[in-house]
């Protein structure tokens, strides 16, 4: 029988996650290979150059591109203030003189005297790049940043917005289909990691941000309330540069879903246990997950694999990603071998699948991901 690539979030009590921690451009490793390193340390530094201003000179001094050396007051190289002179003219009568002043601080780049334009480099800015999760440096990238390996949780989420944050796991929800309110949210959950069950609503979410939590996660997320959230609908880009003050990762899709059974144990069982969160989702070419590792206590190096297979299998669970069972998890009864015929009148290949709450449906593969143990 033909095998259908069915997609699938890890969600795994144990593993060993290796994270690789890269520079955007060369620069300096800060440490060795086989150190410890806790998730705050700045492993990796480099400068990204400065924004560049450019200045039409010959229009504003009223001269010749190849007559701009002669008045520049600034050499290539040379620093600059805001409001500092740059070039000037020198007429016979000085109320004609014209002064040209650099409208940023920085450095004198380049003045060409084919275009007569003068570019000005800002300060360049300091990029830190820090370990992210608690573990042992298992390789170094000479110039450009390390991988860094520890054993533990890890889980991941169908989205999320904003960067990386990290704190101990604060578990609020008692059931993957609770909706917590805004009120349940208080002092405790300052720099936490807070488990909301089901639905994250927009209150929710500004309550954590006000109180100063790490983070949210839960099963759901309405588009509206993502959308008053950032001020803007997302498209199919990458997410987690949103500076929202936490950071939220949703575990089953949009709208009102109960977190998958076997994410809420997990999460409740690491209850107090401090985790990094990370909800970088990229939705086109080269899938990126958001994700939430909790590394182990004890550190240990024995962890539980699991096997890539090429498709799914009966027992498997899985969860629906298209309508009519949006967000629904179950597990895959039977794969039958041939075609049958969908909605849309095509035939495709289906699979069988018992929900949690007992019924039971035929549905395309092509509907299912495969929640990966």
């Amino acid at each position: 029988m033909a095998h259908t690539y069915t997609p699938g979030l890890r969600v795994t009590r144990r593993a060993t996650i290796r994270k690789r921690r890269q520079l955007p451009l060369s620069g300096e490793v800060l440490v060795s290979e086989g150190e410890s390193v806790q998730r705050d340390r700045v492993v990796a530094r480099t400068e990204l150059p400065g924004d560049v201003t450019t200045l039409n000179l010959v229009n504003r001094l009223g001269v010749t591109p190849d007559e701009l050396p002669n008045f520049m007051l600034k050499k290539e190289g040379e620093p600059v203030e805001p409001g500092e002179p740059v070039a000037e003219t020198r007429p016979f009568i000085s109320w004609f003189k014209t002064t040209v002043e650099s409208p940023v601080s920085g450095t004198v780049e380049s003045v060409s005297p084919v275009t007569g334009q003068v570019i000005l480099r800002g300060p360049p800015r300091p990029v830190q790049v820090r370990a992210y999760v608690d573990g042992a440096v298992v390789e170094t990238i000479p110039g450009e940043g390390v991988v860094i390996e520890t054993v533990g949780a890890f889980l991941q989420g169908i989205f999320g917005i904003g960067g990386e944050s990290w704190g101990a796991i604060h578990a609020l929800a008692a059931t993957p289909d609770e909706r917590l309110t805004e009120d349940r949210i208080d002092a405790s959950c300052a720099g936490k990691i807070c488990i909301a069950g089901g639905l994250v609503t927009l209150d929710l979410i500004r309550k954590a941000r006000e109180i100063g939590a790490a983070g949210l996660i839960g099963g759901g997320i309405r588009d509206h309330d993502l959308r008053s959230l950032l001020g803007y609908d997302l498209g199919v880009a990458i997410t987690g540069a949103e500076e929202i003050g936490l950071t939220v990762v949703v575990t089953e899709g949009f709208g009102d879903i109960a977190m998958a059974a076997k994410t809420f144990d997990v999460l409740n069982e690491r209850n107090g246990d401090e985790a990094s969160i990370s909800g970088a989702t990229q939705i086109r070419a080269g899938v990126l997950r958001p994700e939430i590792i909790v590394p182990d206590k004890a550190g240990s190096a024995v962890a539980e694999e699991s096997v890539a297979r090429e498709g799914l299998s009966i027992g498997d669970p899985i969860r629906t990603i298209r309508a009519p069972f949006f967000g629904k998890t179950g597990v895959v009864t039977a794969l039958p071998s041939e075609l049958a015929a969908v909605e849309s009148e095509i035939r495709v290949r289906v699979l069988e699948v018992r929900f949690e709450n007992g019924q039971e449906a035929v549905i395309p593969r092509a509907n299912a991901e495969r929640i990966e143990a």
